[in-house]
């Protein structure tokens, strides 16, 4: 069969998050739309949870094995994808899989076009009834119009075509905010990006990602590489605003060293499950609340 998209999993160590992801994902399968999961030697019961899913062919495509880094795993994610577009589905993420059709409908009517990006909403765990939006728009016009080289934005509501990587290539492994990398050099590249107005994600700041062993230091370093690279002068988000929060939520629970354990500082899980409810209701309201459009 041919697919339309790739939904591409990375995960490790996620269980109470997997099980609200995949109930969300699964109900909204369409025949011709392929799941791809990269597991990273789980500890927790996800490895064996997912290998249920792939067993009763719920699941495309699965693999657990250990990751040298995060670059590293979601590169293999797309490497194995079919899709004709590959779309991350972040583990702890809120995601509008109308939205995200309406994104890769588009694509598939402009062959061109290289990656859609949109509009983001963000939250996180300890405050979870504000609810902010980001938008990259303003950025993207300017570089659209030349008036800049080179953009940032997050790659969580980003859709790939899957014969674009041939130019704009794979995540840079050496990245610890590989995203922000990864968005640089795309627009840096010229590839045709298309700007989706509406929200096909919402992100959640929650404890035990990746980005809360990002150091000051290491943040510096590879913001001089991005910049020297890729002739950026930055434009006040230096990194995406969604990694930003990721950062400073996974530094506060990082700061308890012998509490890392995520089922130590998440919510009960049928309490997790309500409030991810409330979100998936939240984006849904926020995207029928005014009209969205394509800006090529």
């Amino acid at each position: 069969m041919k697919f339309s998209i790739s939904y591409i999993v990375v995960t490790k160590n996620r269980l109470p998050f997997l099980k609200i992801l995949f109930e969300q994902l699964l109900s909204n399968l369409k025949e011709d739309e392929e799941v791809v999961v990269v597991d990273g030697n789980s500890t927790d019961g996800s490895r064996e949870f997912l290998q249920n899913l792939f067993n009763e062919k719920k699941i495309h495509q699965f693999i657990s094995e250990a990751d040298r880094n995060q670059a590293h795993g979601w590169n293999k994610a797309m490497l194995m994808a079919k899709g004709i577009i590959i779309k991350k589905i972040i583990d702890d993420d809120v995601h509008d899989y109308d939205a995200i059709r309406n994104c890769r409908d588009y694509m598939l009517k402009n062959p061109e076009t290289d990656v859609c990006i949109s509009n983001s909403l963000q939250c996180n765990l300890t405050n979870p009834e504000v609810i902010t939006t980001e938008s990259r728009l303003p950025w993207f016009l300017k570089w659209k119009s030349g008036a800049i080289n080179t953009f940032s934005f997050g790659d969580v509501h980003m859709l790939i075509r899957r014969s674009s990587l041939s130019y704009i290539g794979l995540y840079d492994t050496q990245f610890k905010m590989m995203d922000w990398e990864y968005s640089l050099r795309i627009s840096f590249l010229k590839a045709n990006i298309a700007y989706y107005t509406g929200c096909n994600s919402l992100s959640v700041a929650t404890p035990g990602n990746v980005s809360s062993t990002a150091t000051k230091k290491l943040l510096k370093y590879e913001g001089a590489i991005g910049k020297l690279k890729y002739n950026y002068p930055g434009d006040g988000s230096e990194i995406s605003l969604y990694s930003h929060i990721k950062i400073a939520i996974g530094k506060f629970i990082y700061r308890f060293k012998n509490n890392l354990q995520t089922e130590a500082v998440l919510p009960p899980e049928d309490e997790l499950v309500k409030l991810y409810n409330f979100y998936y209701q939240k984006l849904k309201e926020h995207n029928s609340s005014y009209n969205r459009e394509f800006i090529d």
